[in-house]
């Protein structure tokens, strides 16, 4: 299914370990346009962060060296506030209720469950996008 985008020429970090994972959002957001960074761990993403511009942030919760929630307080605290306010939206395969007071207590600003379907991703982008 192809979706007409008005998400193009957004930068957008994907942190995520799962090769699977990162094939499919990396498949998805270039069909939209928009421009793709990866990292496969929480230690990645805060560094790449730190070092250049994105409109958008996509992290997976349960990633090696530094998990995604881990992550998001750091960038949360940066000293740049163009980076604290970036927002961020939780991917993860814990579906359990309650679990989503992690990630809104990190300052993500929002999650979706695994497995997701390219529209459900679009409509996520656009609401977080909106509030920001």
């Amino acid at each position: 299914m192809m979706i007409q985008s008005r998400l193009g020429s957004l930068s957008i970090l994907l942190a995520e370990d799962n090769a699977i994972n990162t094939l499919f959002v990396a498949t998805v957001v270039n069909q939209w346009g928009c421009k793709l960074m990866v990292a496969t761990n929480g230690n990645e993403a805060v560094d790449l962060v730190s070092k250049h511009h994105f409109d958008l942030i996509l992290m997976d919760i349960q990633m090696p060296e530094k998990d995604g929630i881990e992550a998001a307080i750091e960038i949360r605290a940066m000293a740049d506030i163009t980076k604290q306010n970036i927002p961020i939206i939780a991917l993860t395969a814990n579906g359990l209720i309650g679990f989503e007071k992690h990630y809104f207590d990190a300052g993500m600003n929002d999650y979706l469950t695994k497995p997701f379907r390219e529209k459900t991703l679009y409509e996520m982008i656009e609401k977080v996008l909106k509030k920001g």
